[in-house]
């Protein structure tokens, strides 16, 4: 303000006692103040801008224009109207409906700025977990009610009106709210939290602590649904998901999952020929990977059999049903073949002596 009355009071001072006439000397000098400005200043910043290969910058200087220019006009306005010969109130009154458009103005360029920001941290996941591409409505709609909280705040300050009170009553309010709504802020908190952390991401075979296993479809900001093997689709809320043990047969290095498959072979078995025949079976299947390579453990000398167990890999969680039936199916078919006995649990009978026949009287 002191730059441009500094501009302008040579002027001034040519028409004096003529108030009207120097008030649109302001507000001419003003416009074309604004207008010299915002165009020098925005187009070193913007070949500045230039030499960078975010865009961040770019969409920064494109959006300061209408601001900048906005406040130059609403000083030089507020300069004009000081030396109207108007009353108090109206001097007052004028200069809180400028204030109160050039807070406007600058509201919707920190909305614009703000949603530009957010965007170009959820392009980037890495720098900053919590924002990515699921939560990136959340935040937004958070900024925006955050700055026109602000903003509303400078505008009942610009008319001189008293806060306190308000404050006071929007605390109470919050505070009633937060117990009204409490189930659904922790989904809400939880949610966020489940997509920044990552645990378990779309597509993942999880298997809940509660026996529930199956793909998960969609991570909400309330809830996340799974599609069980049974083709039934379950909601649960995020706040459950985010105190439960979740086990992820997704996750890992890599999404391959281990498929362990107990075979028993009875006593009398040739142990070498019954571990080349389900390193072989499961060699020959095509799910089955061959990296890593399937192998056979020994595990026991059971009550009634040789314990054996064919471990091996397959590319995804949701073909261990269809894997386990056809090992299963070859094992079986295997063993026939080659001579090698299943024990399964027999019980014989001996009868010691039979009672004698009681003859009839």
């Amino acid at each position: 303000m002191e730059s441009i009355e500094a501009k302008v009071l040579p002027l001034l001072a040519q028409f004096p006692d003529q108030p009207y006439l120097q008030s649109l000397l302001v507000v001419i000098v003003t416009l074309l103040l604004a207008k010299g400005i915002s165009w020098i200043l925005l187009g070193i910043l913007k070949r500045l801008a230039g030499l960078t290969r975010a865009q961040f910058d770019d969409a920064l200087v494109d959006a300061l224009k209408t601001p900048l220019f906005y406040t130059i006009l609403m000083t030089g306005f507020s300069i004009a109207v000081h030396l109207l010969p108007l009353s108090e109130p109206s001097q007052h009154l004028t200069i809180a409906l400028l204030q109160t458009i050039g807070i406007f103005v600058w509201m919707r360029f920190a909305i614009s700025l703000s949603r530009s920001g957010l965007q170009a941290l959820a392009a980037d996941p890495h720098r900053f977990n919590y924002i990515q591409a699921q939560t990136l409505p959340l935040f937004e709609n958070l900024m925006v009610l955050l700055i026109i909280a602000i903003a509303l705040y400078l505008i009942f300050i610009s008319w001189g009106i008293d806060m306190s009170a308000w404050l006071a009553s929007a605390g109470i309010v919050g505070i009633a709210v937060g117990f009204a709504a409490k189930d659904t802020l922790a989904n809400l908190f939880s949610g966020v939290l489940i997509l920044a952390d990552s645990p378990y991401k779309i597509g993942d075979y999880i298997v809940l602590d509660s026996g529930e296993r199956g793909a998960v479809t969609h991570i909400g900001i309330r809830s996340t649904r799974m599609l069980t093997r049974d083709d039934v689709e379950l909601t649960i809320p995020n706040s459950i998901m985010g105190n439960a043990k979740v086990i992820n047969e997704s996750g890992g290095p890599h999404p391959k999952y281990r498929i362990r498959v107990p075979v028993g072979a009875a006593y009398g078995s040739d142990v070498e020929q019954v571990r080349q025949l389900l390193t072989s079976i499961a060699e020959q299947d095509s799910l089955i990977c061959s990296d890593p390579a399937p192998r056979v453990r020994f595990r026991a000398l059971g009550g009634s059999s040789l314990d054996f167990e064919l471990l091996c890999w397959v590319d995804e969680p949701r073909l261990r049903g269809q894997a386990v039936d056809r090992l299963l199916t070859a094992i079986y078919n295997g063993f026939n073949r080659e001579g090698i006995e299943i024990p399964y649990s027999k019980q014989d009978l001996y009868i010691k002596e039979t009672p004698p026949l009681e003859r009839p009287e």
